[in-house]
């Protein structure tokens, strides 16, 4: 299960966060956080990870607390980084800095200045992905992370091309699903050696 973390000051006054670390969550975002706990508290979690930036670990802290487990951070959760935009106002990212016009992604090798295009974080979230496989297989992960990353999750799980595909919104901590169909014991063994 993927979770986005919950609303930050950066949010509320729509500042393009990406690896920057200095939006805090608000009380709103606490409140989220901790009801997204209560509701996932009996689901059986065996693991808690979370992205390494505060905002997505101060949330998963908040759901590990409810749930008994201990948030493991790892940097592979990060957010795009959006380079030079990053503390601007969200306004500024334009389809030919962010690959996406009309809410589709029509470029994902697009990339701000200093960087990353929609590709390079596909392309980081498999690594993630990979290594825990052998885990999706016996176990329940709950993953904390950000709008961008969770969506990338879901893209590399579906195998699809990445030109076309729907920038559907993900708020502040929705809960989805990753499709771990394509998870077989006979890939694990390939990709694991």
């Amino acid at each position: 299960m993927l979770v986005r973390h919950g609303e930050t000051d950066w949010n509320a006054a729509r500042r393009v966060q990406g690896h920057h670390d200095a939006a805090r969550l608000t009380a709103q975002g606490r409140q989220q956080a901790q009801l997204i706990a209560n509701s996932v508290r009996a689901l059986g979690f065996a693991h808690l990870f979370t992205s390494d930036l505060d905002r997505a670990t101060e949330t998963a802290t908040i759901i590990g607390a409810s749930i008994g487990l201990t948030p493991e951070v790892d940097p592979l959760l990060r957010e795009r980084s959006f380079g030079s935009y990053e503390g601007g106002p969200v306004d500024h990212l334009t389809g030919d800095v962010t690959g996406i016009v009309d809410d589709v992604l029509v470029d994902p090798d697009a990339r701000p200045p200093g960087g990353e295009s929609f590709r390079d974080v596909v392309t980081r979230v498999g690594l993630f992905i990979e290594r825990e496989s052998k885990t999706l297989l016996t176990s329940r992960l709950l993953v904390v992370t950000h709008g961008g990353t969770l969506r990338a999750m879901r893209a590399f799980a579906a195998r699809e091309p990445l030109e076309g595909l729907s920038w559907y919104p993900v708020g502040n901590c929705s809960v989805w699903t990753l499709d771990t169909d394509f998870v077989r014991e006979d890939d694990v063994t390939s990709t694991l050696g």
